[in-house]
């Protein structure tokens, strides 16, 4: 819901423009205004669950996301959406760490990498089955739809938190770092706000450049006070661990590419190529065949080829079909198309099945929160950044050639995309091989096929 969410209203924008009285560039502050809420509230996510108990905040999470998908639907205005759309950011703020927190906290270390698998799915679908859904809802009911089919689902998924989920040990999160939330929801949510403007050019870009320069100086204050403070909201310390700082590292590069992809494909298909949305809809859901393919196969190949190789692997082949995007043409087969993106769809979720599960693999339940939340805030912030790259690109090579937008630009684009992705494998290359083994089950010179665990000498 929160994943599918945050794409959903891309294609409903001009029907929902018309309905409020404004128009769809203005509009485009909605989505801007989601993606600021995650990036204020997420890093404040670990010590709210440390607080009031996971559960119990996974439960309010999806209620406000509800309360806010009905404002979304009830808005009349540009401003009243805007506020209800930010209010829906606020739920989905916590409703996936939380929920990531939960899972780490209440599964065995040996089948986190299965229960990542699952997790990661949602993560990959949301993106595509967003705008043909919005675009479905809108066309045959109306784009009210897209925000109320929220509430049957969300009632449901309470009812289901509550009676299914385990009360887990609450930790001791102290007194609220006041200070170090002010100065990270600053910096997470000047640089997301900065980037989208940047990419989604409702506002003068000069407005952009501001408030991402501001965040980033923010980050550099946060910075700093972390180092001076004993408990800081985000713990920066657990960047000392190799394993985990290669994870968030490689996964922030490797997500600039995944969050470039599915801006660049439907605009390349329908500008460049000709087709209809829905035609390039069933094109790139194509990828999902992928996804849900890896989730059978992942366990496997950790146990066999551990973190290191699996990861390296993974960002290379991944970088590769999404290069080989920018040789497609308007007469390259279908099925051609097809099978790159269901091969680029199994990269990427086995990718992000396994640094996922490798954040973890050497923390400790008791600072899983602050795992999570440092990995989400990282999220956030490489998807916005993936997004502005590719539109940049197409925007930079535009102005330079004098010409409207062609399939040239988005050739460059691809190719540019695939090479920041493919460098996703240098932080893996530090890593011993047996990294993260406690989870994977990989192990050196032994039989990984049966995960045989050599006595201690």
């Amino acid at each position: 819901m929160e994943q599918m969410d945050s794409t959903v209203i891309a294609t409903s924008l001009p029907a929902i423009a018309a309905d409020i009285g404004t128009n769809p560039i203005a509009l485009k502050l909605a989505l801007t205004a989601y993606l600021v809420s995650l990036a204020i509230f997420i890093p404040i996510s670990a010590w709210m669950a440390d607080r009031f108990g996971a559960k119990r905040l996974f439960c309010t999470a999806i209620g406000v996301f509800v309360i806010g998908s009905i404002a979304c639907a009830a808005a009349g205005s540009l401003e009243a959406f805007v506020m209800a759309r930010f209010l829906q950011g606020m739920g989905g703020s916590m409703m996936t760490p939380v929920a990531r927190l939960l899972l780490v906290r209440a599964t065995p270390r040996q089948n986190l990498v299965s229960a990542m698998a699952w997790l990661t799915i949602p993560g990959l679908l949301g993106p595509l089955v967003g705008p043909p859904v919005g675009g479905f809802l809108t066309t045959f009911l109306s784009w009210h739809w897209i925000f109320l089919i929220n509430v049957p689902i969300g009632i449901l998924g309470i009812a289901a938190a509550w009676l299914r989920l385990p009360e887990l040990e609450r930790g001791r999160p102290g007194p609220i770092d006041v200070k170090g939330f002010a100065l990270s929801a600053a910096a997470a949510s000047g640089i997301v706000f900065g980037l989208s403007v940047v990419s989604l050019p409702a506002l003068p870009p000069v407005v952009g450049m501001a408030t991402l320069l501001a965040g980033i100086a923010a980050g550099f204050a946060y910075v700093g006070h972390a180092r001076r403070t004993a408990r800081p909201l985000l713990d920066l310390s657990l960047f000392s661990n190799r394993i985990f700082s290669a994870a968030i590292v490689g996964g922030t590069l490797f997500r600039i590419g995944a969050g470039a992809t599915p801006f660049l494909l439907p605009l390349m298909f329908q500008l460049g190529f000709g087709m209809t949305p829905f035609e390039s809809g069933m094109l790139t859901f194509s990828s999902a065949f992928g996804a849900i393919g890896m989730k059978f196969l992942a366990t496997t190949a950790l146990r066999r080829g551990g973190f290191r190789r699996v990861l390296m692997g993974a960002a290379v082949f991944g970088a590769l079909s999404i290069g080989l995007a920018a040789v497609f043409t308007s007469q390259t087969p279908a099925w051609a198309i097809i099978a790159t993106l269901i091969a680029g769809g199994f990269m990427r979720s086995l990718f992000f099945t396994s640094a996922n599960a490798l954040i973890f693999a050497d923390i400790g339940d008791e600072r899983a929160g602050q795992a999570t939340a440092i990995a989400s805030v990282f999220q956030q912030i490489s998807i916005a950044l993936g997004v502005a790259l590719a539109g940049g690109i197409l925007e930079g090579v535009t102005v330079a050639t004098g010409s409207g937008l062609g399939v040239d630009a988005f050739k460059i684009a691809f190719v540019a995309v695939a090479i920041v992705t493919a460098t996703a494998a240098l932080p893996f290359l530090r890593l011993p091989p047996d990294a993260g083994s406690s989870v994977s089950g990989h192990r050196i010179g032994g039989d990984n096929a049966r995960s045989q665990v050599l006595p201690p000498k």
